[in-house]
């Protein structure tokens, strides 16, 4: 299993570079930023400079958009790190949240969403493809390797991932509604003739290692708002027939709104609505015994990494508890089961 840190952008730009150097250090295998570029510091700047002050680290969006930037443009920006820095960039892409909803926006269509991951994806593995009448291919890009992970959450969405993408991204770490949701994904591979053991796993989640597990619950709580948004644009599409999982559905009942202003915040005041088995089931939260119990089971359900947001008071013990422990004993359990 891989592991990711996930850090927003916020200044000063020079603290995400130095915990990304922190993660590397503490052999985490990638490092993704959130892209809300009203919210937070424009993101691709940062990874230019984490590339620049790390050796092997892998950077990506996590997740970018079709709406709020040109594809041919963000296509131009994986082409050109790769260039200066070697293959070590990944796009996680979706169909647009806060990046566009604080622009008054909404969600992409996934007919859009499928067709800017094939431009994207091929001029940025330096190929021509063809898009709005016309061929398009960077001239000055030779050799550059770009992967395009999806993130999703409903079943049409689920199915364009196993159909399109080379990786799935889930952001929750619920087990039962992570086996569901991978399920989806590689049955729609299958279907759609592909290998579905092609497409990789990614589970994130908030995690915070520490005995005080109020306190964490607290300090993660705003991710069950951040993930009642996707549910419940899915439950005004689907309602609560079946379509999607029944624990995803119930718990936003008590939901009354949405604060973007607070997105990805420990202070969000408005996610009273989120009970505490959400956030136990959504969150890796405990002793680093719990931690490596969770990813165990994780693993065991095909999770080929796990990106942990690391968005709280505690990020540097959280880190190095996961370099120390978490991670060997991980790579342990990968060895007994191979």
């Amino acid at each position: 299993m891989d592991f990711g840190a996930v850090l927003q952008t916020n200044p000063p730009s020079s603290r995400v570079v130095q915990l990304a150097q922190l993660a590397e250090h503490h052999g985490f295998s990638h490092v993704w930023t959130f892209d809300s570029h009203l919210l937070w510091q424009e993101p691709y700047v940062i990874h230019s400079a984490i590339l620049a002050a790390t050796r092997k680290l892998v950077v990506g969006p996590f997740v970018t958009n079709p709406l709020t930037r040109d594809w041919t443009v963000t296509a131009s920006v994986f082409a050109t790190l790769n260039e200066m820095y070697g293959n070590r960039t990944v796009c996680g892409i979706g169909r647009g949240d806060s990046a566009v909803r604080v622009l008054n926006g909404t969600p992409s269509t996934l007919r859009t969403l499928r067709e800017s991951v094939h431009v994207i994806r091929e001029l940025a593995n330096s190929r021509s493809v063809e898009h709005e009448g016309v061929t398009l291919q960077f001239p000055w890009s030779t050799g550059s390797s770009l992967e395009v992970w999806v993130a999703a959450y409903g079943p049409k969405a689920l199915a364009l991932t196993g159909e399109v993408a080379d990786g799935y991204i889930l952001q929750l770490a619920d087990l039962d509604i992570t086996q569901w949701m991978i399920t989806a994904v590689r049955d729609a591979a299958e279907a759609a003739g592909r290998d579905p053991m092609s497409i990789k796993i990614c589970v994130a989640a908030p995690a915070y290692v520490g005995s005080d597990l109020d306190h964490q619950r607290e300090q993660s709580r705003w991710f069950g708002g951040m993930v009642g948004n996707h549910i419940a644009d899915l439950v005004d599409r689907y309602g609560t027939s079946g379509a999607i999982p029944q624990t995803l559905t119930d718990y936003i009942a008590g939901r009354t709104g949405y604060d973007y202003n607070t997105h990805g915040q420990t202070d969000n005041d408005h996610v009273d609505f989120v009970p505490d088995e959400i956030v136990d089931r959504f969150c890796l939260l405990g002793t680093a015994q719990d931690h490596i119990d969770k990813l165990k089971a994780l693993k065991d359900l095909g999770v080929d990494q796990f990106a942990a947001y690391v968005m709280h008071d505690s990020k540097e013990e959280t880190l190095r508890q996961y370099g120390e422990i978490i991670i060997p004993a991980l790579r342990e359990h990968v060895v007994a089961t191979s």
